[in-house]
């Protein structure tokens, strides 16, 4: 140490040789400034991510509360496929026997409500706000009525149906399903009541809000399943009185936030009543097709259900827990596709055209990043997550893996242009394209391709897995080829 003339002590200097000296200068030289490296990546996010509608901080506003939403909706799904897995192969297997079903019925909601978020952004795209509260109410009422008959329908033929899918199950798991199909149906009305709301509010770019909404939902979903599955030991029952609680509390929740909290699309609870049949025609306009994609779309999925039916009891619940891990690394992607809906349909309400495509060809490659990251992620954990939440016995250990590989690797290049363009395409009013290409790649290749190598070759469920990724590749070139070209974006809604 060195004393200064005031006393105080000087900490030694260090003096590098010239040779180190030398390289840090070299790096110091070569390496770019701060400024300017952020100067680069402002650059970067300006061309990719920057419009005239949206900029890369609105965007991110708009993906991270969906990105939360998927998450917890998935993980949350997984929580409770582990959570009934406690009470057998058995309820494992009529859960997810019967959520096959489910998720047809519901899709054609979400669908329906996928027209409502469509319209009600190309209004506030072009400007014309007076109408945006006009579409939002047409398209809750319309959306929960739809719901509402085909609850009762179900609930009355429940029976024919079930027997008509899967009687081949073991009479333990039918009279389980039964009970969930039963619960499930009599829950559509208040979850159609979300989905619409949620869909209203992601078109005007308020996905803070649907997020809310969601949460409160599926929260209480998981918290009632530890309550009636997990403590009081009420298996299958237990998990329908929860979907119904839940489902109903997000119902009422939305109403009120609707009428009592949101200032944008000033609903009012007599709009919803009193329907506007010209707005109605125009969300029909995007949502039938869509809804009939849906219908014929996870109808093909109920198909090839029948087949993992027959295979045993082993069979479906390796299929629930591949479904499970799929979802899983499909959240970032999921999030950035309902995020495109708006954000088309927004650049097409404005009438640009540049902007709409320069969005969609950056979320494709955003998405693509994102599978290659939530696998390096899940592949780790693959081994502990299986025996350890969802108690997966050893007879199904290789398939669990052999699936799990295949489906991660085949997401990368396949997933977006097939379930991210279409999105797209949709948002722009090109619905009807959309459907067909679904509903003929769906069953020209996924249900026949599927039989071909799952039952005749006996591959099996991988077979079957196969078969589907196969499908994901025909029809996103399919709708690659569409976004290439221009008929897309001509069609005029509003």
């Amino acid at each position: 140490m060195t004393a200064l003339p005031c006393g105080v002590s000087m900490k030694p200097t260090f003096t590098p040789c010239k040779e180190c000296d030398d390289v840090a200068q070299t790096e110091t030289r070569t390496r770019p400034p701060f400024r300017q490296r952020v100067g680069r990546r402002q650059a970067f996010l300006n061309k990719h991510l920057t419009g005239e509608a949206f900029d890369y901080r609105q965007l991110t506003s708009l993906y991270i509360p969906l990105l939360i939403d998927q998450a917890f909706i998935i993980g949350l799904n997984l929580l409770n496929t582990a959570m009934i897995s406690s009470s057998g192969v058995e309820a494992i297997s009529a859960v997810n026997m019967v959520d096959s079903v489910n998720l047809f019925l519901i899709s054609i909601f979400v669908a329906l409500a996928t027209g409502g978020t469509v319209i009600v952004a190309q209004y506030k795209g072009s400007g014309n706000t007076a109408m945006v509260p006009k579409a939002a109410a047409s398209s809750i009422s319309s959306v929960s009525l739809f719901a509402l008959v085909i609850a009762i329908l179900m609930m009355a033929f429940h029976n024919p149906v079930m027997n008509l899918l899967f009687g081949s199950a073991d009479p333990e798991v039918m009279e389980l399903g039964r009970t969930y199909l039963l619960g499930s149906c009599a829950s559509f009305f208040g979850i159609a009541i979300v989905e619409a709301v949620c869909g209203a509010l992601r078109g005007i770019g308020k996905s803070k809000a649907s997020l809310t909404l969601s949460l409160i939902m599926n929260l209480a979903y998981v918290l009632l399943n530890l309550l009636f599955v997990q403590l009081l030991d009420m298996g299958v029952l237990g998990m329908t009185i929860s979907v119904n609680v839940a489902r109903y509390l997000g119902a009422v929740c939305a109403i009120v936030f609707l009428v009592r909290i949101d200032t944008e699309l000033r609903v009012r609870i007599k709009n919803i009543f009193l329907m506007k049949w010209g707005m109605v025609r125009r969300i029909m306009t995007i949502g039938i097709p869509f809804a009939a994609e849906q219908m014929f779309f996870n109808g093909g999925k109920i198909v090839t259900q029948t087949f993992i039916v027959g295979m045993g009891t082993y069979a479906i619940a390796t299929n629930a827990i591949s479904n499970s891990f799929a979802g899983a690394l499909q959240i970032p992607s999921s999030a950035l596709s309902l995020a495109l809906v708006t954000v088309v349909g927004q650049c097409i309400g404005g009438r640009n055209i540049q902007d709409a495509r320069k969005f969609t060809r950056s979320f494709l490659w955003i998405s693509a990043g994102f599978f290659v990251v939530t696998t390096a992620i899940v592949l780790p954990l693959f081994f502990p997550i299986v025996k350890g939440l969802f108690h997966a016995p050893d007879a199904i250990m290789d398939d669990l893996l052999t699936l799990f590989l295949i489906n991660a690797i085949a997401q990368i290049p396949l997933w977006s242009m097939s379930f991210m363009i279409p999105s797209a395409l949709r948002a722009a009013g090109d619905s009807k394209f959309t459907s067909i290409v679904s509903l003929l790649s769906m069953w020209l290749f996924r249900i026949v391709l599927g039989y071909i190598l799952g039952i005749r070759l006996d591959y099996g469920i991988i077979g079957i897995w196969l078969a589907m990724n196969i499908e994901w590749g025909v029809r996103g070139a399919i709708f690659f080829w569409r976004y290439r070209g221009t008929k897309w974006y001509k069609k005029r809604i509003i």
